[in-house]
């Protein structure tokens, strides 16, 4: 029988664990196996900078964790060989850019396995299809251009109409 402290170290731990889960916008799991310590390093820097939680963790500590927060689709075939994690409360897309280019430009079997976006299961495909989207601030800044372009054209045509009158 395991000791009684040991147990109660572990269960603090996935409790732990699931507060950091818990309202999550976006968690990025990866298999980091193969990846240098110098590319583990600058990786996590990179991570750091976007306010993006990175851990390794024990695929057993992630599987009850997930199970007390209901994420039923993490089974053995995610939950298997090494495990890193990544969260982020805030920004959806930052976790899945930084961790997809690591996979792209890694000479080692650092992978992505899958994740969760917004509280909804998202597979591979769909990390990578999120690792595409730019960033918010690029969003925002098109959103606002393209707002601000009928106003413009607008402004535009009145000013050649008034030069136009002038004349």
């Amino acid at each position: 029988m395991p000791n009684v402290n040991v147990l109660e170290k572990k269960k603090a731990y996935v409790e732990s664990l699931v507060e950091k889960l818990t309202d999550a916008a976006s968690i990025v799991i990866v298999d980091y196996k193969g990846i240098t310590v110098a590319d583990d390093t600058k990786l996590r820097k990179e991570l750091r900078e976007a306010d993006v939680d990175y851990f390794v963790v024990k695929n057993t500590m992630l599987r009850f964790a997930a199970e007390k927060l209901g994420l039923t689709e993490l089974d053995a075939s995610i939950l298997s060989g090494t495990t890193a994690i990544a969260v982020s409360k805030t920004d959806v897309v930052s976790p899945a850019k930084i961790l997809a280019k690591q996979a792209e430009a890694a000479d080692s079997t650092f992978s992505i396995k899958a994740g969760y976006i917004e509280g909804k299961f998202a597979d591979l495909e769909e990390i990578k299809a999120i690792a595409k989207l730019p960033s918010r601030e690029v969003l925002i800044a098109q959103v606002l251009g393209g707002l601000n372009a009928p106003i413009t054209g607008l402004a535009i045509a009145l000013n050649a109409i008034a030069e136009k009158q002038s004349a």
